[in-house]
């Protein structure tokens, strides 16, 4: 079987839309391919408003989850690979959907492991 997380996001798209609510995804920046403007990325996430009013464009296929839109009065193209897409919400409700993992999907690439972090160095009074 294929994913169905683009079908999940495509349907839920729709039904928080057509409940005049706006359709918001929080997507893993970590995700190899991802392209979104790196200045609103906070704790390696970022949620995009996806509504007709806010993106141009929108095309979500079984790979990613493509628009454009104005960041800061600046254009961007934005591609999601539908593997970083963690959640689909509506705003106003907070009503929608979070993903796990799925048979089928593809694997994320591994991340590399943070480096040890040092003991920062203390004084001590001695009398």
């Amino acid at each position: 079987m294929t994913p169905s997380r683009p079908y999940l996001i495509r349907a839920l798209n729709d039904w928080i839309n057509d409940n005049q609510s706006t359709p918001y995804i929080v997507v893993d920046v970590g995700v190899q391919g991802v392209q979104v403007p790196e200045d609103y990325v906070s704790d390696g996430q970022i949620v995009l408003n996806i509504s007709p009013s806010a993106v141009k464009s929108l095309l979500v296929t079984n790979e990613a989850v493509e628009f454009n839109a104005r960041f800061g009065g600046v254009p961007m193209q934005v591609y999601v690979p539908i593997v970083a897409v963690i959640a689909i919400y509506a705003k106003e409700t907070g009503q929608g959907m979070s993903f796990g993992r799925e048979p089928g999907a593809p694997e994320p690439p591994e991340l590399p492991p943070e480096p040890p972090k040092t003991k920062r160095p203390s004084l001590k009074v001695v009398k």
